[in-house]
């Protein structure tokens, strides 16, 4: 049966690992006071712990200390209950990441929650994530070969599955891998070409690595230097700021309740019971012209004079897909 010293130890040994985890290096008088107990006390404390496969290191120096580092194995570890409950969300979250983890992840959330406290528990419930559709499936050595790449500052070697071309046609890539992110349930490597002398954006799961890596470089930052604002700015077919590069203004005939709600990022105004003005944008005049005609009421446009010149183009490529060749603009 335990004693009461064998329970005080273990609590002791707890405490000691927790503030072990927390900062990198402790002076063992420091130690020994936040413990209130004498340094040699520490010693033997710290000697229990390796022999329990932590591994901790001896400081050398004029006040001596401890220090936390990574060993051969995985030691059991200790979370205060705030670091417990960011795992448990954090663990729920990367089930839906697309990164090749979601088992292991769901069995790491399980094995969190099972030791959790009913109250911590509670908190890590609270957060309900439903996937919108399937995240696109990368494999996890590929997310870690690019992620190595980007820390190391060396150049990847890749084939690339491109729907535009065709296997046989498709030249090995090399890339600066400068940033891995993930958007809409997709990996995106943002990368340097050197070749082009132009930043380019690649689908890391159409990425197949070849080995080794090239040489290294020096990084650069992006356009802007924010990554999410320059990934964004490039799906919007900006080659810079995070604005359409086609941007244009119409009048609708329906009322702002009707048109809000499918606006996306535009700016409604209500001009008359009823009528609406619309400030939207899109990668080209046809695309913003063709999503205006969505709304499916009559439109009246403000302008600039490009959107008026892409409703007319559109209606003529209208006019022949219904085979009428009568009502085809001139």
């Amino acid at each position: 049966m335990p004693t009461a010293s064998a329970a005080a130890t273990s609590g002791r040994l707890l405490s000691l690992l927790s503030l072990l985890q927390v900062r990198r290096d402790w002076p063992g008088a420091l130690l020994a006071g936040r413990l209130g107990v004498s340094e040699r006390t520490v010693r033997r404390d710290v000697d229990r712990l390796r022999e329990l496969g932590y591994p901790v290191k001896a400081i050398k120096g004029p006040e001596g200390g401890y220090r936390l580092e990574g060993g051969s194995q995985m030691p059991p570890l200790l979370f205060d209950e705030e670091q417990a409950v960011a795992l448990a969300v954090a663990l729920r979250i990367a089930v839906g990441t697309g990164a090749g983890i979601e088992e292991a992840a769901a069995r790491a959330l399980a094995t969190v929650r099972q030791v959790m406290p009913a109250r911590l528990r509670q908190r890590a419930d609270l957060l309900e994530i439903t996937p919108a559709g399937s995240p696109t499936q990368v494999g996890t050595d590929v997310l870690l070969a690019l992620s190595s790449a980007i820390r190391a500052t060396e150049e990847v070697r890749f084939d690339y599955a491109s729907p535009s071309r065709v296997a046989e046609s498709r030249p090995v890539r090399r890339v600066q891998p400068h940033h891995l992110v993930v958007r809409n349930g997709r990996w995106y490597l943002v990368g340097w070409d050197a070749a082009r002398a132009d930043w380019r954006i690649y689908r890391a799961d159409r990425m197949e690595l070849r080995v080794p890596n090239g040489p290294r470089f020096t990084p650069r930052k992006v356009p802007g230097g924010d990554v999410a604002t320059f990934l964004a700015a490039r799906f919007k077919g900006s080659a810079t700021a995070d604005v359409w590069p086609c941007r244009g203004a119409v009048i609708l005939d329906l009322p702002v309740a009707d048109v809000a709600p499918f606006a996306g990022d535009g700016v409604v105004e209500e001009v008359a019971p009823g009528r609406t003005r619309l400030l939207s944008g899109a990668w080209s005049w046809t695309a913003l012209a063709a999503g205006l005609a969505r709304f499916d009421a009559e439109i009246e446009v403000i302008g600039p004079p490009q959107l008026r010149a892409a409703f007319s183009d559109l209606a003529a490529r209208a006019a022949r897909a219904s085979g009428d060749r009568e009502r085809t603009p001139d």
